[in-house]
């Protein structure tokens, strides 16, 4: 009998589907176009709130895409209430809860916004992910249309900051409307919800399936490339040719009340950005935009942006949409028992700044790689020394690092701080100590110098990519052999 121990499994390291690490690059871009939007909201007056990632389920609702199994569209767990607790879907029904919990406190309008993560549990894909960034504004407690004509405007102005001009488009249309058009198919009522969200969410699909893709969600349901099968709304022929028609603007046009309100709010909209300056190529009535959310009860809108991209199959296509939204008046007062009216927008972050990447509109922002200072002696007082040069250039504002690898040899440090892009390196060594010196490498200078010295006296009399100075101006002098750097990186791009 063997009783030899079985050797541990080496744990596996893998990163869970439709997730993502991100880099240090990425967080700086997300990071300043999120300062960019976040400035042009508060030009508008909307003030900042956080709301926490977990919500109890029956607070997210019906408008998920399966309330009786809370796991399904929702990352979901049991409190030890042994209450649903879920992971927020979006940033919009949780602000509902705020609102509705907190609305003697609040002043009306309330005029909010928030970026945060939300989560899918859904299948990922190509550029669809299970956790992603949005960035909300809401006005919450304003009836009238020239809130969501704001709301709209606000979108082309964002754009505009983070430098989409005339590649952008906010189109709009009205829920009524298209809700005038399923009651005419004879999808009114309660027990039509089901089927009417089934149509929603098809005709949402248009930008990226196109009308014959739209065509047999409608009717008895798609199958996808890779052989997935997504069941559609079951409509009849007729059926489906009227929405078809109301969406290709062929001659279709319901009689209810609710499609003739839908529209005459759309001329109201359309009337008041006109007079704000804003043009159709900027902001235009679509009646294509449905939106795939319940919730919405009047004017819907999505930030399209409109320049080609070369997708996975090596096709140019539009680009499509990065953000959207609408009226939702019965969000919060399914909280409140009266009224609430409500608006607001959503911008998918993590999708725009793929946009602006394939732009080159994002990350082009210099961020210094640290200077390293080298340890040379590792006893307590030279490392304090070293430390204390560290601390100096931080305090001055520059950005440095005290090496702490366990590297001892001083070529390996150079080939570390060379492969951190670092600009400088700091030594110190005993002979250096003793005449309270310290020298300076200029590492970028090194690196096009050794490009251009073929022998080692040259490299010796080439000495201006190394110097010498009193440890009291080791500030000074990394300061200006940074900004004598700066000026030649600015020389080489102009």
């Amino acid at each position: 009998m063997n009783d030899k121990k079985k050797k541990p499994q080496k744990l596996k390291a893998r990163l869970p589907r439709g997730f993502v690490d991100r880099s240090a690059a990425d967080i700086r871009a997300v990071d300043g176009m999120v300062a960019k939007i976040r400035e042009v909201y508060e030009r508008y007056g909307f003030d900042p709130v956080e709301t926490p990632l977990f919500e109890y389920t029956d607070a997210l609702g019906k408008f998920l895409p399966d309330s009786d199994r809370p796991n399904e569209g929702v990352f979901s767990l049991k409190d030890d209430d042994d209450q649903w607790m879920s992971l927020r879907y979006d940033l919009t029904a949780p602000l509902a809860r705020h609102v509705a919990e907190n609305f003697n406190e609040i002043q009306l309008p309330y005029r909010t916004f928030r970026a945060g993560w939300v989560f899918r549990n859904e299948k990922p894909g190509p550029g669809r992910f299970r956790q992603f960034m949005q960035f909300d504004a809401d006005t919450v407690g304003a009836a009238g249309v020239q809130a969501d004509a704001e709301m709209c405007m606000m979108m082309a102005d964002t754009m505009e900051e983070l430098g989409l001009k005339g590649q952008f488009v906010v189109r709009v249309n009205n829920r009524k409307v298209f809700d005038g058009v399923l009651d005419g198919i004879g999808l009114a009522g309660d027990d039509n919800a089901g089927r009417r969200l089934t149509v929603l969410r098809a005709i949402d699909k248009l930008d990226k399936f196109g009308l014959d893709g739209v065509k047999l969600l409608l009717g008895e349901g798609r199958k996808d490339e890779s052989g997935d099968f997504t069941k559609g709304a079951g409509l009849g022929s007729d059926q489906i040719a009227s929405v078809l028609a109301y969406l290709a603007q062929d001659g279709y046009e319901p009689t209810s009340d609710l499609y003739t309100q839908g529209m005459s709010e759309l001329d109201q909209i359309e009337a008041l950005v006109r007079a704000a300056g804003y043009a159709e190529d900027r902001i235009k009535i679509d009646p294509s935009v449905i939106r795939g959310l319940e919730y919405y009860t009047g004017p819907v809108f999505e930030a399209e942006l409109t320049f080609p991209v070369t997708n996975e199959k090596g096709e140019s296509v539009v680009f499509g949409s990065v953000g959207g939204g609408g009226r939702y008046d019965g969000l919060v007062s399914r909280f409140m028992g009266q009224p609430v009216p409500a608006t607001g927008f959503s911008i998918g972050v993590s999708r725009l700044m793929t946009a602006l990447k394939n732009l080159g509109k994002l990350g082009d922002d210099e961020v210094l790689a640290p200077v390293v200072v080298c340890v040379m002696d590792r006893d307590i007082e030279a490392l304090g020394r070293y430390q204390r040069f560290t601390q100096a250039l931080r305090h001055a504002g520059i950005r440095a690092e005290m090496y702490q690898g366990n590297k001892k040899n001083f070529g390996d440090q150079l080939k570390y701080a060379d492969r951190r892009g670092a600009p400088l390196a700091i030594i110190q060594g005993g002979d250096e100590r003793a005449q309270g010196l310290v020298q300076i490498k200029d590492l970028i200078e090194g690196k096009r110098l050794s490009g251009e010295i073929e022998d080692n006296a040259t490299w010796r009399e080439a000495r201006v990519a190394q110097v010498s100075v009193p440890e009291a101006e080791l500030v000074e002098k990394v300061r200006e052999m940074l900004d004598a750097q700066r000026q030649d990186r600015d020389r080489a791009a102009g």
